[in-house]
Formats: structure tokens, C-alpha cells, sequence
């Protein structure tokens, strides 16, 4: 349980393009991660804000199926076509919520954003069960931003290209690398670095710029390393899936 001065409530913001293959998978697994939380820390509250950026295909059917037997999954249909967008939304709508859950409806009382903590994926994902816990470990030791680490799922990715990633990506802990993927951040810490950024690309490394910036304490770490779609054609500019596909150039 958080003590007088942790976490009180989480909020996981996950953007989703036409992810139908891939969504209730990760639903799924963050759900799970959720139900850890509140078997460890009792007192802490979990939202699940998924953002529905100009989806065409069945992911709204998806996650209208998923909330309608989970009250903690909210779902935000959006036209952005803007990852970055697409996480400010999330972001904005999940605080919003977490303000009036630890507020009991008071609207003149001041939630410390402190208190809160935000958790990043995406919609082709997989976070391990010990995700959140892991992140609100590591803030009650101080950390303002968690740093975590991916590795591409193998499944239909050709073995010289997942040869490629592991021989550039060794998991180590204080790991150089930022994925929007695997990110927690305090929102104290989310507010005074100006949040993400309205881009189509890059949302995640301007953001841990900001952090940066401002003095946050970051911790990089590969202790809750999460799973995420090895395909090369991806849908965001420039995104992971356009790293992969430079990746397997000769």
C-alpha cells in the first residue's frame, strides 16, 4: 500500500492506430499488471485510458469489449493520426480522472500530481506482469521517470534481423534507450517538463528531453522489459517499426 507520500493512483495511456490484431493482447497484459497492483498496494488506484487514434478496422469493437467487463478501461475514440497527440490526450484525460478519483468529487481540493504516476505502452505491446509494480518500486526510491526496456516479439520476425537488435540492444540496467513502449513518469515531473509533445514521431525521446531539462530523476532499467510487435512496417513515421526495417538493411 502507498505510504502518505507515494502513489496513490496509476494511470496507463496506451495510443492505438488500427491495432485489432494486437489490442486485446495488450489489454490483456496490462490488465494483469493491474490486477498485481492491487493485490500488492491495495490502496492504490489503476485507470486504463486507451486512446482510439482514426482506427478503420475492429479495434474499437475490441475495446468496447474489453471495457464493457472492466470498469477501470476507459476508452477515448480521437482523430489525430498523431501518435504524439494521441499520448497528450491520453495523458490529459487520465489525470483529469485521477484528480477526481483521489478527490472524492471535491472539485476545489488539490490533488499533489505528485501522487500520480503514469504508465506508457502501446497498443502492439506486451508488459509483463511485474510492470507497474516495478515502476512504483523504483519511485518510491525516488525516481521521477522509469526508462524500461523492449524486445521485439519473434514471432514472424526473420532471425538475422532479431540477431541485429540483440547484438545492438544487450539488457543491462542504465540502458541508453527510450521507448514510449515501456515509460513511467511521475505527473508532477510530466507537467514541469511540458508533457508529450504534439508529434507524429519521437513523442517519447522529447519527452525524457524535457525531463531532462528540468531536473527529473530518471532511472533506466530492463527489470520489466516488455514485448512489442518485431514488424517493420509500423504506424507511425519514423516510429519503432521504421528502426526495425533500417535495422535489417544490408
Amino acid at each position: 500500500m502507498a505510504g502518505a507520500d507515494g502513489i496513490q493512483h496509476v494511470a496507463v495511456v496506451i495510443p492505438a492506430h488500427n491495432e485489432e490484431q494486437h489490442l486485446e493482447d495488450a489489454l490483456g497484459a496490462v490488465r494483469v499488471a493491474a490486477d498485481r497492483v492491487r493485490g500488492e498496494r491495495p490502496g492504490v488506484g489503476v485507470q486504463i485510458v486507451l486512446v482510439l487514434d482514426s482506427c478503420t478496422d475492429s479495434s474499437a469493437a475490441v475495446a468496447a469489449a474489453v471495457a464493457g467487463e472492466d470498469p477501470r478501461c476507459l476508452v477515448l475514440p480521437l482523430s489525430f493520426r498523431s501518435v504524439g497527440k494521441s499520448r497528450q490526450a491520453g495523458v490529459r484525460a487520465a489525470l483529469k480522472n485521477a484528480t477526481e478519483s483521489l478527490c472524492d468529487g471535491e472539485a476545489a481540493a488539490i490533488v499533489p500530481m505528485r501522487h500520480v504516476w503514469v504508465a506508457n505502452t502501446d497498443a502492439d505491446s506486451r508488459v509483463p506482469e511485474n510492470w507497474l509494480v516495478r515502476q512504483l518500486a523504483l519511485a518510491d526510491g525516488g525516481a521521477d521517470a522509469v526508462l524500461g526496456s523492449v524486445e521485439p516479439d519473434a514471432h514472424g520476425m526473420h532471425h538475422q534481423l532479431r540477431a541485429r537488435w540483440h547484438a545492438r540492444h544487450v539488457p543491462a540496467e542504465n540502458h541508453p534507450h527510450v521507448y514510449g513502449a515501456n515509460l513511467g513518469v511521475r505527473a508532477s515531473s510530466y507537467i514541469a517538463a511540458g508533457g508529450f509533445p504534439g508529434l507524429e514521431f519521437d513523442e517519447d525521446r522529447a519527452l525524457v528531453d524535457g525531463l531532462r531539462s528540468s531536473g527529473a530523476r530518471l532511472v533506466a532499467t530492463d527489470t520489466a522489459r516488455v514485448i512489442t510487435s518485431g514488424r517493420t512496417v509500423g504506424r507511425a513515421p519514423r516510429g519503432f517499426a521504421a528502426y526495425l526495417l533500417a535495422l535489417a538493411a544490408p
